[in-house]
């Protein structure tokens, strides 16, 4: 136990260099948590029988995966850097991986703000090729949990995004301070367990679209939970109470839009249904 609670004494979160570039281990996650969901995707596009090609599903990610970067890293400006005034007035600054001539990468994520990058390449990609928003946010709904969880180990071996101070023996060191390690907590309560959840949904599913609703509700109850361990962000602190974050905050709006956007799915399906039959019978009739 003492070698866990000194980890970060023992790990570089280095991986490797190539010349004067440093390869953060935090990057290579990322990347493989990007690809990582190409592949699920495909691989429940084969199980499923989901009437999409191949080549629809790498297009289709290769658009949201750059809507995700760009939207996270944005969202972080916006919502948790101190800077956000700086970054506006400068924007091309906003994805300058040097300081001060040293290449250091391009750090602040914001998961919310990747959502929003995310939603809005979904629907411009959708109008531009004509295929079903519902269908591809579904996919997305199963692919997206197991690649966050590389995410948030790849946040855990940058030593980033630290738990809150404690005493239970599984805590970690961080600058000498005993911290939970809730970058894990986080990727078991907001990825593992909300691909279980929607995996297991998805045979009982039976409109396009309830998938996405199921995952950003249980998504944001995860992220709700796992932010009781997780330190607040120090420019940003408690937002409430002294005890309710920014993210436990924007959680309870994307719980609140998830099942608004449930109950429409399905009222709307309904009712299409119930259109669709009664025409059907007058059609009967006439005959």
């Amino acid at each position: 136990m003492s070698f866990w609670q000194n980890i970060y004494e023992h790990f570089d979160p280095i991986a490797f260099y190539i010349g004067p570039l440093s390869v953060h281990w935090y990057g290579i996650m990322y990347v493989s948590a990007l690809l990582g969901a190409i592949f699920i995707a495909k691989w429940f596009v084969k199980k499923d029988r989901i009437p999409m090609a191949l080549s629809v599903v790498d297009s289709y990610f290769l658009w949201a995966e750059l809507a995700v970067i760009i939207g996270a890293r944005v969202g972080f400006i916006l919502i948790y850097d101190p800077h956000t005034s700086y970054y506006l007035s400068h924007p091309w600054e906003i994805f300058n991986p040097f300081q001060n001539g040293e290449f250091v990468g391009i750090r602040g994520m914001s998961y919310h703000g990747s959502v929003f990058g995310f939603l809005i390449v979904t629907f411009i990609y959708c109008k531009k090729y004509r295929y079903s928003v519902w269908q591809l946010l579904d996919l997305a709904a199963l692919s997206v949990p197991l690649a966050y969880v590389l995410g948030r180990i790849g946040n855990f071996l940058n030593q980033e995004l630290v738990g809150r101070a404690t005493d239970v023996p599984w805590g970690i060191y961080v600058d000498g301070v005993l911290r939970h390690p809730s970058q894990l907590y986080e990727a078991f309560f907001e990825g593992l367990l909300v691909f279980i959840v929607v995996f297991i949904y998805r045979r009982y599913k039976k409109y396009d679209g309830e998938l996405i609703a199921i995952y950003g509700i249980t998504y944001s109850i995860g992220r709700f939970i796992a932010e009781f361990w997780r330190q607040p962000d120090a420019q940003v602190g408690f937002v409430y109470g002294g005890w309710l974050t920014t993210g436990q905050l924007l959680s309870l709006v994307i719980i609140a839009i998830g099942i608004f956007l449930y109950a429409y799915i399905i009222k709307s399906n309904k009712k299409a249904i119930e259109h669709k039959n009664i025409k059907l019978k007058k059609n009967k009739k006439r005959h």
